[in-house]
Formats: structure tokens, sequence, C-alpha cells
């Protein structure tokens, strides 16, 4: 296992579920690390309100992953961020926090890939990171459904796991064997029917949810 080696996992979390723990641990598996870094997003500006807070979301993801075999770091900078949160922002401050020789793979739904170019100085990405993409059921990487330029820039670099995990930036890799098509959406809609367990979402999790009163309306 590699100890040069991160994988940055961002999300919502609201909340975290089976889907973000199958994810991590397969690329922590195929780079060969045990080094996972979660970031709750604080201030998501292209996305709706969230449900959960700051700290709840958290708490969340600490159970989730607390009996995880991984070494496993919350990281807070986005939720502690005043105003919009930028991708570019974290990784660039991660950057500076590792050194220049850490390989930083930063993992991106390819729901997210889609829009990629709308991101806040997108292509500047792979100056700090490699962009690892999670694909799901039926997602196929084709020019008909990709913005030409992040198809451009996704395929020019492209790059096999140990280039990845032996290099601290600038390549891209697709898990096209990856089999998850979790909605959080779904989960907040579930997570009160009358049995009150969902298959999806980590036991000590749902328990939370209830008692905090969670995803109720």
């Amino acid at each position: 296992m590699s100890a040069d080696c991160i994988v940055i996992l961002g999300g919502s979390f609201d909340p975290v579920h089976a889907g973000h723990i199958a994810i991590a641990e397969y690329f922590c598996h195929l780079f060969q690390t045990r080094m996972l870094r979660l970031i709750p997003a604080g201030n998501p500006w292209q996305k709706p309100a969230l449900h959960a807070s700051a700290i709840q979301r958290i708490d969340m993801l600490r159970l989730a992953f607390e009996a995880s075999l991984l070494s496993v770091t919350i990281d807070r900078q986005e939720t502690e961020r005043s105003g919009p949160s930028y991708t570019i922002d974290t990784l660039r401050a991660i950057r500076t926090e590792t050194g220049n020789h850490i390989s930083l793979v930063f993992i991106v739904g390819a729901d997210q890939l889609l829009n990629l170019n709308t991101w806040h100085q997108w292509k500047q990405l792979v100056d700090f990171a490699h962009i690892a993409v999670a694909s799901r059921p039926g997602f196929t990487l084709e020019p008909s459904t990709l913005p030409q330029e992040v198809y451009d820039l996704f395929f020019s670099r492209l790059a096999d796991p140990d280039e990845i995990r032996n290099t601290p930036c600038g390549h891209t890799c697709l898990a096209e064997s990856m089999d998850v098509d979790i909605s959080a959406s779904e989960i907040r809609k579930n997570a009160w029917r009358s049995d009150t367990y969902h298959p999806l979402v980590p036991a000590k999790v749902l328990d939370y949810i209830v008692k905090n009163n969670l995803y109720r309306d």
C-alpha cells in the first residue's frame, strides 16, 4: 500500500450512503493506498441548499467510516469557508499542505464530468491533482455525451493506475467497472418509511438520521 497517494472524495454527503463507501474503497484499492480524505461540501454554488447541517453531515461521515480499514481524514475546510465553495481552492490548499511529491487523486462522479467545464477554473484542477471518474451503469464517455473541451482534456491525459499513483498530478482515469447508482434524494424521501430501515444507508447513520429528526419532510 502506498503512503504517497491520497484519494480525495468530496460531496454533499446529505446523507452519506453505501455508494460513497463503495467508491472510496474501490479507488483506494485501485491506487493501492489506505489514505482517504473526505471533503463535505460547504456552500456548493451549483447545487440546491443542503438539508443537514455541516456538523450533522460530518457526524454521519464519521459513523459511516468508523469501522473502515482505511486511514480516513474528514477535511472541514469547505464547511468552514464563507461564500461559494470552489474545488480548485480546496485542491490548491491540500497541495500546499501535502507538498509536491504526493499523488492526489480527486474523484469525480460521471454526472459531474458532464458539466465539468462550468466549474470555477476547471482546467487548472489537473495542476493540483489527478482526476478519476466513477462511472455508473449505462454511462459511456463519448464526444456526443461530453462537452468537447472536457472530452479533449480528459482523454489527452488518460493514464494507468500505476502511473497515477507514482506521479503527483496531471492525469485522468475512468473506472468503467463501477456499478454504483444511488440517489441521496431518494434516500431522503425513504428515510422515514414505516420499517425505518434503508439498505443503502449504514445502520448507525440511519439511527443518527432518526434520532436527529433529519429528512422528516
